[in-house]
């Protein structure tokens, strides 16, 4: 166990939901966690605690991300680091939200094929 490394957050979903799973099925906390541990090789503390975070029931699996390279006038992306600083989120949090928000209010405003 000398990987100490952090999961990625499909990596911990993945396990959260296997131990969803086992608790589903009826496994008591402590076998869950002796399970989850030999089977993602993790330590006995680790996978106690994917399975006390599965107690409270599965996770969603994100969605992998791709890196999207644009150019912005300089004072849109200053004024964008500074709402992202503003609302403790990251550049990347607050345009997904933005675009994804946007690109809804499109297709709903699009007319449709009839």
């Amino acid at each position: 166990m000398g990987d100490r490394r952090r999961v990625g957050a499909g990596e911990y979903a993945e396990r959260v939901n296997a131990a969803a799973q086992l608790l589903e099925g009826g496994v008591p906390i402590e076998d869950a966690a002796l399970l989850l541990s030999a089977r993602f090789g993790v330590s006995l503390r680790q996978a106690r605690r994917y399975a006390d975070s599965a107690v409270d029931g599965r996770v969603v699996v994100p969605e992998p991300t791709v890196v999207f390279t644009v150019k912005l006038p300089a004072a849109l992306a200053e004024r964008t680091r500074e709402e992202a600083r503003a609302c403790g989120t990251t550049i990347s949090s607050l345009v997904t939200g933005a675009l994804s928000d946007y690109l809804v209010s499109a297709a709903a405003g699009s007319p449709t094929d009839e």
